[in-house]
């Protein structure tokens, strides 16, 4: 391995392990960091020489939370399989690590573990507009929707995904929502919701609603005030 990816990995591998071990819930977060690599359970106990079961009766918790040494070698497993198919997801991390124009996102963060979408709408007081809400995310990015479309190639543009799709994406500075929704429709990679600040539903354009229908991902919309909203989700569990 080329030193710049050992070095990810390392600091990956730190996070990852810290995030389960420190979660209130490791069994959902160690199936975060497993859906996120895109690693089946079957492949994951392969890996780990157990059941195909223990995995699954750690991630729903039916069993006790693993130790340090089980932690690690779950973490060292995912890594490993990565490695293997390329180190897509370990060079992906680097670029969410390297990204960062504050014109374009005002705040981005991951969650330890898994977040309920309602619970994220009910936070900040986000009205529904449509699709279903019952899903979870791990994570959200607030965009201010102009510079984005202004400033961000089509690569700089999946950055705003962070780690996982698996996310909210909360477009700021918005005037009816059409152009951040055009853009995520011709974007292969899609977002578990959009919120669109600023807005009233009865302000939002047709055509952004029918392209979250077409895309079936929920879209909501919220008026709280950005600062606010921040702060607020930051300490969202």
């Amino acid at each position: 391995m080329q030193s710049n990816v050992v070095d990810l990995r390392a600091k990956l591998a730190e996070k990852m392990a810290g995030e389960i071990a420190l979660s209130g819930n490791p069994g959902e977060t160690i199936k975060k960091w497993r859906k996120s690599f895109e690693v089946s359970q079957i492949d994951l106990a392969n890996a780990i020489e157990v059941s195909p079961s223990v995995v699954s009766d750690y991630e729903s918790g039916r069993r006790k939370s693993p130790g340090t040494t089980i932690i690690s070698k779950i973490v060292e497993a995912l890594l490993d399989i990565d490695e293997k198919a390329g180190s897509h997801k370990i060079r992906a991390y680097e670029s969410m690590l390297s990204y960062a124009n504050p014109d374009v996102v005002l705040d981005i963060h991951e969650y330890r573990s898994p977040v309920t979408l309602e619970k994220f709408a009910g936070a900040i007081e986000a009205e529904h507009i449509s699709g279903n809400m019952d899903r979870s995310i791990n994570g959200y990015t607030i965009i201010d929707s102009i510079n984005a479309i202004i400033q961000l190639s089509s690569e700089e543009f999946y950055r705003l995904y962070g780690w996982s799709t698996e996310r909210a994406l909360i477009f700021c500075n918005v005037s009816t929502g059409r152009s951040p929704m055009v853009a995520l429709r011709v974007s292969s990679l899609k977002p578990a919701a959009v919120v669109l600040h600023g807005l009233e539903a009865s302000k939002i354009d047709p055509v952004a609603k029918k392209i979250a229908s077409v895309e079936t991902f929920p879209l909501i919309a919220s008026r709280m005030d950005i600062d606010s909203m921040i702060s607020i989700l930051k300490g969202l569990k």
